[in-house]
């Protein structure tokens, strides 16, 4: 097999690759691989059981009901079809900052600034909101400084002063090297599995309303109608805790043994946190008293509702663990995200979309420590502006669907262009997998509601002029190009947030599609852009950087453009 380099796409001519066969930069140090399968897998697990098992069951809960249990079930489906779609990428690029690079790599740089920018937001936002979780479960204490932390629903300027501590203690766990962060993370995820499973197994031995789980009690097990039990799946923070399985993707080159350790660690973090929360989802719904709701599951809040539970049940040790795993979940997730985004702003770097400072590599501790400031500077915006967890919530759960819509483009669109390069992990049944997939986010963005539908893609579109602006110097010679391959997304992401405004009411929209087609519209047409986008693909796409120097590359010989397809 011809083992050169396939010719370099249009796009992205103009930037070397930093990296070396192993996914190592080059130019400033090197990334070292210190994470083993199991500490890769726990990367997945603590970013996953972060702030969202100590608020997500009271918020599905608030908007399905008893069915926020299958509404936990469906989320781990969707996130398990995308993450084992993600699975045969990361396997085949072991590279940091994987998912801000396949796009890149499929469909040139302008959608591949698009989907780095989406997915970089949908994580970075989530550093600022586990120090938030933490701080809010603090001010239920019983002390009068402790309450003063966290009034009307926001932090206080103290509150945000001990969050902007803790933000500062996950960027130096980072900061110190690799080994120091799998080490801490580890210990970190292991009692963070053990807290969740005896609170569940706790609260169940003390009060288990069956009525309340099987939905005998009023209402009903859909109080809120399908519609909520899907707004549910979109905003409550499902897909928002789900989307810890990008973390193993992220930090895939710096892994012992990728091959096996990715699609371990991807797809086992997505199936233990699940069990994890569907439990937990259990545990809350037959905890609840009678009395509690007499006005319907939308009017039950807490502060902080498991300790409260607890402490409602004289479960005292349990709420002491509690209130310790308050930091330690959240901070476990909020360390992790830490790492990836470091990885991600690698990632955009590499592909020449930020300053060369970004993808520095410190000599001797090997992590990407530019990038951890810049990460740390962002976290303290988004904590000033956004001051509690259900702020940001839904808009990242959004967020986070929108990051998903190219993982199974990239890959079915390598599947049609090179499929000669060697896949550790092979899909069955890709064609049906990637739509299913790319389906399922689109359905996830409508299920969102309008209108945050709607302003979640503004924010992810908002950003343009500043690519533009960036590339102002090759505009004439590569952005017609780039253009071409990008098209299909941008007619998209307006033509889903137009579905969602003409959508029927139980969805926010205006009725002008009625409930149930409105779903089969979105369906029909993420279905006819998901195959546009597969073959909107550079014919010869630039796998040559992403792959190890001994990997076969073979590109035919039709494929001798460098213009979208």
């Amino acid at each position: 097999m011809d083992n050169t380099k396939a010719p370099p796409m249009v796009a992205s001519s103009a930037y070397p690759s930093l990296e070396n066969g192993s996914g190592q930069p080059n130019s400033a140090g090197f990334l070292k691989r210190d994470i083993g399968r199991w500490s890769l897998l726990f990367t997945g697990l603590s970013s996953m059981i972060g702030s969202g098992w100590l608020f997500g069951a009271e918020r599905a809960a608030s908007l399905a009901g008893p069915a926020a249990i299958f509404a936990w079930l469906i989320g781990a489906f969707v996130v398990l079809v995308i993450a084992t779609v993600a699975s045969e990428l990361g396997a085949m690029f072991q590279v940091s900052g994987g998912l801000t690079r396949y796009a890149q790599v499929t469909h040139g740089a302008l959608v591949g600034f698009l989907t780095s920018w989406s997915n970089w937001i949908s994580i970075v936002s989530v550093i600022p909101i586990e120090a938030e979780a933490s701080i809010q479960y603090m001010s239920s204490w019983p002390a009068p400084w402790a309450r003063a932390l966290f009034i009307n629903g926001e932090l206080t300027l103290p509150g945000l002063v001990l969050a902007g501590a803790l933000v500062v203690v996950y960027f130096l766990l980072n900061f110190w090297g690799v080994k120091l962060f799998a080490r801490s993370n580890t210990l970190i995820t292991l009692f963070k599995l053990v807290v969740p499973s005896l609170t569940s197994i706790a609260l169940i031995a003390a009060s288990f309303h069956s009525g309340n789980v099987i939905g005998t009690t009023d209402g009903g097990f859909l109080p809120y109608g399908m519609s909520g039990l899907l707004t549910a799946v979109a905003t409550s923070g499902i897909i928002f805790a789900f989307n810890g399985f990008q973390s193993p993707l992220n930090l895939a080159g710096e892994a012992k043994n990728p091959d096996r350790a990715i699609p371990f660690a991807i797809i086992g973090s997505v199936v233990i946190g699940g069990i994890t929360y569907v439990l937990l989802q259990i545990a809350y719904l037959g905890a609840i008293g009678p009395e509690h709701l007499q006005h319907g599951w939308a009017h039950v809040s807490f502060s902080s509702p498991f300790a409260q539970l607890a402490l409602a049940f004289n479960l005292n040790w349990i709420a002491l663990m509690l209130y310790a795993d308050a930091f330690v979940s959240p901070s476990g997730a909020g360390i992790t995200d830490m790492a990836t985004t470091s990885r991600m702003i690698l990632g955009i770097q590499q592909n020449g979309l930020a300053p060369a400072i970004l993808g520095r590599i410190h000599p001797v501790y090997g992590v990407p420590r530019p990038s951890l400031w810049f990460n740390l500077a962002v976290s303290f915006v988004f904590l000033y502006f956004f001051r509690g967890w259900g702020k940001l919530a839904g808009t990242i759960s959004v967020a986070t669907a929108i990051s998903f819509l190219m993982i199974p483009i990239s890959a079915m669109s390598l599947r049609r262009t090179s499929p000669e390069l060697r896949r550790p992990v092979r899909v069955p049944l890709m064609g049906v997998m990637g739509m299913l997939a790319f389906v399922s986010a689109t359905e996830l963005l409508y299920w969102a509601r309008w209108p945050l539908t709607a302003e979640v893609i503004a924010l992810l579109i908002a950003p343009l002029p500043i690519y533009f602006w960036y590339r102002r110097g090759e505009r004439a010679r590569l952005l017609p190009a780039e253009f071409r391959c990008a098209i299909w997304l941008l007619l998209f992401l307006p033509t889903i947030a137009f579905i969602s405004w003409a959508g029927s009411p139980e969805f926010g929209g205006n009725g002008l599609l009625s409930y149930g087609w409105d779903m089969l519209v979105v369906a029909i047409v993420a279905a006819g852009f998901c195959h546009w986008g597969t073959h909107a693909a550079l014919p010869i796409p630039t796998v040559g950087d992403l792959l190890p120097s001994e990997r076969p590359l073979v590109a035919t010989a039709g494929q001798s453009k460098s213009t979208c397809g």
